[in-house]
């Protein structure tokens, strides 16, 4: 499977009723996709992996915000 294979299965995959150790293995899979496709962008400059980049990101973000939990006031 290629890598935007990769990132577009993972796009979907649904997140809830997750464990948290699921939640910290989805965030590394997350991260690591992000670097290898920003290896990719550096090169080519594709628009297209820019949104993809931004569009996991985005789902990353979210999944950390629930392992952290919500700030105490």
């Amino acid at each position: 499977m290629d890598l935007t294979e990769r990132a577009l299965e993972f796009e979907t995959r649904k997140m809830s009723n997750m464990s948290t150790s699921d939640r910290v293995e989805a965030s590394r899979e997350a991260k690591a996709l992000i670097l290898e496709i920003n290896e990719i962008y550096k090169e080519t400059k594709d628009s297209d992996l820019m949104d993809m980049m931004k569009r996991l990101t985005e789902k990353k973000k979210k999944i950390e915000k629930r392992l952290k939990g919500a700030p105490l006031v």
